[in-house]
């Protein structure tokens, strides 16, 4: 039985130390948003936030997280701005990867807080949305920077 803390709350997990994150949040936790796709961590969609770090959970295991906070997107508040943008540029169409590319996006804009369009490019060149909403999502992440600026970081 291992402690881990998910968006702000203690959980107990009763699991293998090598249980990617991934299965522990789903199978476990009941946590769905955060979804499997590739299991190779190519894709991006299971990214969470360890510690404030994009990483992807498919690969990383309950043994390498113990005692980290881990955020999903459940755990951001609902006026984040990066929640907020998406929503004003309608990024999602179907939705499958948005959570982990929200997540990664929040890592990002910690740390480029005025982003160029290639820095941009950069940062998505690593995540996979089939639906094509890669424009609105670069539309969301100019928003969601200048949101923060207006707001004082």
């Amino acid at each position: 039985m291992f402690t881990l803390t998910v968006n702000g709350m203690k959980k107990q997990v009763d699991a293998a130390l090598e249980t990617p994150l991934l299965w522990v949040l789903r199978d476990n936790l009941g946590i769905t948003s955060v979804k499997y796709t590739c299991g190779i961590a190519e894709c991006g969609i299971c990214t969470v936030l360890i510690n404030g770090e994009a990483q992807r959970s498919c690969v990383v295991t309950i043994e390498d997280v113990q005692g980290s906070d881990i955020t999903t997107i459940e755990g951001l508040p609902e006026n984040h701005p990066v929640k907020v943008a998406w929503i004003e540029k309608q990024v999602p169409q179907c939705g499958y990867c948005q959570p982990g590319i929200i997540l990664q996006t929040v890592d990002f804009l910690s740390r480029v807080s005025n982003p160029t369009e290639a820095q941009i490019n950069d940062a998505l060149d690593n995540v996979i949305c089939r639906c094509g909403s890669h424009p609105r999502i670069k539309e969301a992440i100019k928003l969601a920077s200048e949101m923060t600026a207006k707001q004082g970081g």
